[in-house]
């Protein structure tokens, strides 16, 4: 049972703000890590499912722990055609004078950015013999101001030295805000809005969880922006549609979506909605009972709060990459950061629905910074022997007919009441839909 769960406790208070009783196991096993990343795929899965029953799903909440820790990585199986790479040709760790450094590339602006900055065209051994010349500190500072994505490997005390750490030391699992009283709504989530403006990786998860238990999911994005190697991932049942938020046009089709949503879920950096004209206070004149839940990489304080960042440059950030002691990084074997974050952005998505049925509105803000924080509080021996291994029997009989072709993919880890999400859209390519409710 979950109260065996070392991250339970902690997940309630900061989500339902007291403790609730834990959900059901099935399933067994690990995966290789120095951090207890299975314990986290399962309480993190399981507090969704366990805020679905509180809202008024009811029944018994049960998680599947093999499987839970197979969604917290890909979960498709191509049925005559491959999957892209998931990372580009430059992305990756790389030795500087003083250390590692991690480029996050996948983005081409990104890229650009970060060889600009190193002076080199798009070769690897070109980046790694420019970055050799650099020290690490230095060299992921030019990458950001180049409005790029870098990462010097930190260990965990250095973190907890660094302003950043020290900041995010002072803040809550989630930032809840109390907006007031409201007008009770009765909860549906058949037709339930949920306007989706998040990127890779956490914010598509919590809202592909909606999707499945009913939630009408539109994602926007700009039309530039493109994931192919997770898109087959995180548009699973929503409607996806595309608008450049610097056209006036754009902008304004934007905010007549907002006046009909119920829920709007956002992973942009802290300042960026607010330099489109976005900020708090005109989402809460659009539509004052409209939910709003927000995500960011590093924090809601300190230095870095308006920094882009990615899994795995926090994991190089905070001490979680260098947590093996060899001197090189060594990374969580699944993006487990995006993944928890994401299934805490759905629990506190379904308690803030609770909350204003009963007449009280509130909002939340997350980031993968202070969840890694609370998985680095549980360190584990690293164990292959036993690890779980993604093999056919995982896989749903379905067949999925996904906008790039068929396939097979996990079975859902969560049941309650002995009923999985299921997911009436198939994933598919970006900005293939109208900027329109369903």
């Amino acid at each position: 049972m979950a109260e065996f769960n070392p991250f339970w406790d902690k997940l309630c208070d900061g989500v339902f703000g007291e403790r609730v009783a834990p959900y059901g196991v099935t399933g067994e096993g690990h995966l290789p890590s120095y951090f207890r990343t299975s314990d986290l795929a399962e309480a993190s899965i399981g507090l969704a499912g366990v805020a679905l029953a509180r809202l008024g799903a009811h029944g018994k909440v049960v998680v599947d722990r093999r499987l839970a820790s197979l969604w917290f990585d890909m979960t498709l199986r191509p049925l005559g055609w491959e999957a892209g790479s998931l990372w580009d040709a430059i992305a990756g760790n790389y030795q500087c004078k003083d250390g590692w450094i991690r480029l996050h590339t996948n983005a081409p602006h990104h890229r650009d950015a970060a060889l600009s900055v190193l002076q080199v065209p798009v070769d690897r051994d070109a980046v790694a013999k420019a970055v050799l010349e650099w020290e690490g500190e230095a060299l992921e500072a030019a990458i950001v101001t180049a409005h790029g994505c870098a990462a010097f490997m930190r260990t965990s005390q250095e973190w907890e030295a660094h302003p950043q750490g020290r900041a995010l030391a002072t803040e809550p699992l989630v930032h809840w805000e109390d907006h007031g009283a409201c007008a009770p709504r009765e909860v549906s989530f058949e037709g339930l809005k949920v306007l989706d403006l998040t990127r890779v990786l956490a914010g598509p998860v919590a809202t592909r969880l909606l999707a499945g238990f009913g939630a009408n999911v539109l994602r926007i994005d700009p039309p530039t922006w493109n994931e192919p190697s997770v898109e087959m991932e995180v548009t699973l049942g929503k409607r996806c549609a595309g608008l450049d938020l610097r056209q006036a046009d754009d902008l304004a089709r934007l905010k007549e979506l907002m006046r009909e949503a119920d829920v709007f879920v956002h992973g942009y950096r802290a300042d960026a909605l607010e330099k489109l004209g976005l900020g708090v206070e005109v989402r809460r004149a659009l539509n004052p009972e409209m939910i709003d839940v927000s995500l960011n990489a590093y924090g809601w304080s300190g230095p870095m709060v308006a920094r882009r960042g990615f899994d795995s440059l926090v994991q190089m950030s905070c001490g979680i990459a260098a947590a093996s002691g060899a001197g090189k990084p060594v990374p969580l074997p699944v993006q487990a950061l995006d993944h928890a974050t994401g299934y805490l952005v759905a629990a506190c998505v379904l308690e803030s629905l609770r909350a204003r049925s009963e007449g009280v509105l509130k909002s939340a803000k997350l980031s993968l910074a202070r969840t890694a924080r609370l998985l680095m509080q549980e360190t584990c021996a690293f164990e292959r022997e036993g690890a779980i291994e993604k093999n056919a029997r995982d896989f749903s009989d379905m067949v999925e007919a996904t906008g790039w072709g068929d396939a097979h993919r996990v079975t859902p880890p969560l049941k309650i009441d002995g009923k999985a999400p299921k997911w009436h859209i198939p994933a598919g390519p970006l900005r293939r839909h109208s900027a329109a409710w369903a």
